[in-house]
């Protein structure tokens, strides 16, 4: 800590000295949703999001061409990123101040991200208690392994591991598997609210299904309808699950992210240093929920989307988390592994060169046997 002892001068702290007390009276006005902001951005989000399945409905049911229709079901994919982050607010209890009110949004963006939202709020509340601990993965997060436990792994683990981590599986194939087939299931482990809500929420995906299935195949018939809906919303879970997925592995999965054991394992660090601070062009910022703060977030989840920009310019502590562009953060595909020893991020390389070093050292050692057993006889 800084300080100076002249009269009339107050004592300095540095941010990174920075108090649990003082960090948390700086966030604490950032807190305070806003009904105006949160219903304008409902409506600038969701109004698009539907009137471009409406531009879907009369591009493909009027035998236009499909051509037309892709572009749009990708932008509608764009939207479905936004429409998450509502969602995931209401989860936290920020987006408004009624419990009701997010309950009731949270549902309904829910349905149409086909996410069941009692179930996930429980699961992503485990990963906010345990985002950057060694000891406590394993719930909401991308899979990562140490180069000691992947050292360690059967041949069959570790590729399974590398499938797991693959771009195409990760950004393609994930995200279609995690909304259209995971999410439809519920956890062993949840209790009988997070039950019930998967199986309403199934009920709801099902019924706009049902439901935009039947307008599609009014002049064309069911088959027609179903194979319209299937085609256009496949290309939105598509997009819309790849982009999410990637804002979510970058924002956990750079150079030198902050991993610990329990024992030295800090809520703080984990959070300013833990999660990124993805700094996305303007447009990209917005479709995104301004989700790139992901380390105010973080630190404080009961921050509205549309107050961590502002929460983020609030204080030097938070702007001395480096930002991560987004041609910078195209390097964090190469990161598969956390090494312990030099406390980042590294790629396979790191463990293959550990793998050469050790079976170059067990050949040495055994050599040395065999000629110590050679001289003793």
């Amino acid at each position: 800590m800084n300080t100076t002892e002249d009269a009339g001068t107050k004592p300095q702290t540095h941010p990174k000295q920075q108090t649990a007390a003082s960090w948390k009276a700086v966030v604490l006005k950032y807190q305070e949703p806003s009904v105006p902001r949160a219903v304008w951005q409902l409506v600038n989000t969701i109004g698009p999001y539907a009137g471009l399945w409406v531009l879907m409905y009369f591009s493909f049911s009027m035998s236009w061409s499909y051509w037309i229709t892709l572009p749009l079901a990708m932008l509608a994919g764009l939207f479905t990123v936004r429409i998450f982050i509502i969602f995931h607010d209401c989860g936290h209890g920020s987006y408004f101040k009624s419990r009701l009110a997010n309950d009731i949004v949270g549902f309904v963006t829910g349905a149409l991200t086909l996410t069941p939202y009692y179930h996930w709020r429980w699961e992503h509340s485990i990963h906010h208690a345990s985002a950057g601990s060694l000891d406590r993965r394993g719930t909401g997060d991308v899979w990562t392994m140490t180069v000691e436990e992947y050292l360690q792994a059967s041949r069959w683990k570790r590729f399974s591991y590398k499938l797991a981590r693959n771009p195409v599986v990760l950004f393609v194939i994930a995200p279609i598997y995690l909304f259209m087939i995971h999410q439809r299931f519920y956890s062993p482990k949840a209790n009988a609210r997070e039950r019930w809500s998967v199986i309403w929420m199934n009920l709801a995906v099902l019924g706009i299904a049902a439901g935009l299935s039947w307008l599609f195949s009014i002049h064309r018939g069911w088959g027609f309808g179903i194979t319209a809906y299937l085609l256009i919303h496949l290309v939105i879970v598509t997009v819309g699950g790849g982009v999410g997925i990637w804002m979510f592995y970058v924002q956990h999965q750079f150079e030198d992210v902050y991993w610990e054991r329990d024992e030295n394992w800090d809520f703080k660090a984990a959070a300013l240093e833990g999660s990124s601070f993805y700094k996305l062009p303007r447009i990209l910022q917005w479709f995104s929920g301004n989700i790139g703060f992901y380390h105010i977030h973080h630190l404080s989840p009961r921050i509205p989307n549309y107050n961590l920009e502002s929460c983020h310019d609030a204080d030097p502590m938070f702007q001395e988390v480096k930002p991560l562009t987004f041609f910078k953060s195209l390097k964090s595909l190469t990161f598969r592994l956390w090494d312990e020893q030099r406390g980042k991020l590294v790629g396979y390389r790191r463990a293959r060169k550990l793998r050469k070093e050790r079976k170059q050292a067990a050949e040495r050692s055994a050599e040395n046997r065999r000629t110590s057993g050679t001289e003793q006889r």
